[in-house]
């Protein structure tokens, strides 16, 4: 397997039941930002192959976005229903009431350093998720 795909795996592999995360988000934690349609390919020549929750990943609009598959649309949007998240008729969610952010023990296991992990709170919204000042703790941590 490649680095990228191993990757891929870890990361959504990672994602908790009732939670998604957007194909950019994937490839933003396994180090290679604007990686996210090389995420959605890579989920798409897994299917069937490896036991990874293809499901949970969407676009970061919070619409079901599979294409070329054996899989449909509406086939994600039933297994996500069944881990409890409300996808609407049009084939939208609300990312932000389910997106998966990790926490720091999870974060500390995707390996990423610090100063990796500085520049991706720029593109998702750590403050919103962590305590004033938790992320310059984390970040510390991280770094050791």
């Amino acid at each position: 397997m490649s680095k990228f795909k191993d990757g891929v795996i870890k990361v959504v592999s990672k994602v908790p039941y009732g939670k998604v995360v957007s194909y950019g988000q994937v490839a933003l934690y396994i180090g290679i930002p604007r990686a996210a349609r090389q995420v959605g390919w890579t989920l798409n020549r897994m299917e069937g192959v490896e036991n990874v929750p293809w499901w949970r990943v969407i676009n970061n609009q919070g619409r079901i976005s599979i294409k070329g598959s054996k899989y449909t649309a509406q086939d994600q949007r039933k297994l996500l229903i069944e881990e409890g998240v409300k996808v609407n008729d049009d084939l939208t969610l609300d990312i932000e009431k389910y997106r998966f952010v990790p926490n720091q023990n999870s974060l500390e296991k995707l390996g990423m350093d610090s100063i990796y992990l500085e520049m991706i709170s720029t593109k998702i919204p750590y403050s919103k998720y962590f305590p004033k000042g938790r992320l310059a703790k984390l970040t510390k941590k991280v770094q050791k």
